[in-house]
């Protein structure tokens, strides 16, 4: 069995990044012989968003101002919503009524790795805001995502008041804007070689076997794990 240390570089409103979550899943039952440590790393799609976050619909259309760029923004929510169904994935577009800041939804992913629920803590926090419409900037919501997932809430609801890991957070966030990454999913293998997007589950099998079989180096250093 070899052991696979693998970062996961995303955004929680992303929903190319739940998709990818998933794709990456099939593809390590595709490497049975392929131990996956996965890290889940924070990004950032749109850092400015204000805490309280901002009305979706308009966000959405400041965004896809255009004709052309509204049709083709329609276009791709059909898309996955088919990509969705395929790889059991419930988007509801249509139930999101706020664009969240998504800095303390990863401050709670960063704290739930630390206890090895990460991974519950990202399905989590997809399907409250994909599925289920939630605010996931809301801090009752994200209290309520750490009572499902096991953590303390009430530790959670203290360190969510606070500036905990705020910084660390950001600058983390920050730090793959620096590395050139500007898209999100990003699969990074021990620091040195990464593929970018919800690649089908095949193709990310094959990043798999070949970045097992580079040799190995130290783990990743920079947040829980």
């Amino acid at each position: 069995m070899t052991q696979l240390t693998l970062e996961m570089v995303s955004d929680l409103v992303c929903p190319w990044c739940w998709l990818g979550l998933r794709r990456l899943q099939a593809a390590t039952r595709l490497t049975p012989d392929i131990e996956v440590d996965l890290l889940f790393r924070p990004f950032e799609l749109d850092p400015a968003i204000p805490a309280g976050g901002v009305d979706y619909k308009t966000y959405m259309r400041d965004k896809f101002g255009s004709d052309d760029t509204r049709q083709r923004s329609h276009s791709m929510r059909d898309t996955l919503v088919q990509l969705g169904d395929a790889a059991g994935i419930p988007f509801r577009f249509e139930k999101i009524t706020r664009r969240p800041s998504s800095l303390s939804a990863h401050r709670l992913v960063r704290w739930a790795q630390g206890q090895q629920r990460g991974l519950a803590a990202k399905e989590a926090l997809f399907e409250a805001f994909f599925a289920n419409g939630q605010d996931i900037g809301d801090h009752e919501v994200l209290v309520s995502v750490a009572g499902r997932i096991g953590l303390d809430t009430n530790i959670v609801s203290d360190l969510l008041v606070s500036d905990a890991d705020t910084r660390a957070t950001r600058e983390e966030a920050a730090s793959f804007h620096q590395m050139g990454i500007s898209g999100v999913p990003t699969f990074i293998a021990h620091r040195q070689m990464a593929v970018q997007g919800a690649e089908a589950p095949e193709k990310l099998a094959r990043f798999l076997t070949t970045a097992a079989a580079q040799l190995p180096t130290e783990r990743p250093a920079g947040g829980p794990s």
